[in-house]
């Protein structure tokens, strides 16, 4: 469905847009263009660096913290900014939220199985997660899957959207060149719960784990692994 979505063109004159989706065979009410971070202005990017750098060395800053932060600095800013700008960047306090949302009734939700768990051998343990990379005219969103005892980045993928299809991408390159893991561990974000990437996972017999709601630490690997990109 997304690939379908990328052919769509909404500015077009002809055909408009409700013929387009007819003709890929989307449902026009389904459709939408989604919103581009490199399309946020020059303050706005600079604003985003800045909440970047801050949120890389305090993960556990939420929006509120952030927003008193920017303002000691001398940012003209208020929270519901900061809260869409990193909603934008795919940023989320690690600490627990009270439940005020609950998933999708067809999420695929899993145990977290790696608590107390030795790492004592390569393809044991496997994780994946998604953050944003800062580039020349916006931002990209990077996955990567790692191996736990190695520490060794076995695959990646950079989108400019939070899709599902570049996480299953790189989840089929790094199973096709590293063999099959034991357990695989994500978070409970959309693009690990769909039916896609479940599918490949139990296909290949895995023993799938899910991290806790707001608890990005258990998944502590991968974030290392984003701070020292970052």
């Amino acid at each position: 469905m997304s690939v379908k979505r990328t052919l769509v063109e909404p500015d077009a004159k002809s055909p408009r847009l409700r013929r387009q989706c007819a003709l890929l065979g989307l449902n026009r009410s389904s459709w939408y263009a989604p919103a581009s971070v490199g399309d946020e202005s020059a303050e706005n990017q600079r604003l985003m660096d800045r909440i970047n750098a801050i949120y890389t060395d305090h993960p556990f800053y939420g929006s509120r913290k952030l927003t008193a932060v920017l303002r000691r600095e001398g940012y003209r800013v208020n929270r519901k900014r900061v809260r869409r700008l990193m909603r934008a960047m795919g940023l989320m306090s690690i600490a627990p939220k009270p439940n005020t949302s609950r998933p999708h009734p067809q999420q695929a939700v899993y145990l977290y199985l790696l608590r107390g768990v030795v790492i004592e051998r390569p393809n044991q343990v496997w994780s994946t997660d998604i953050t944003y990379l800062r580039i020349e005219r916006g931002w990209a969103y990077l996955v990567a899957l790692i191996d736990w005892h190695s520490r060794y980045v076995l695959a990646w993928r950079l989108s400019n959207t939070m899709d599902t299809a570049f996480c299953v991408d790189a989840l089929t390159e790094a199973l096709e060149q590293h063999g099959t893991p034991e357990i695989f561990n994500t978070d409970q974000g959309s693009q690990f719960t769909s039916a896609a990437f479940i599918e490949i996972l139990n296909h290949h017999h895995i023993r799938i784990s899910m991290d806790g709601k707001g608890r990005a630490l258990d998944n502590i690997f991968i974030e290392r692994r984003w701070r020292s990109l970052k």
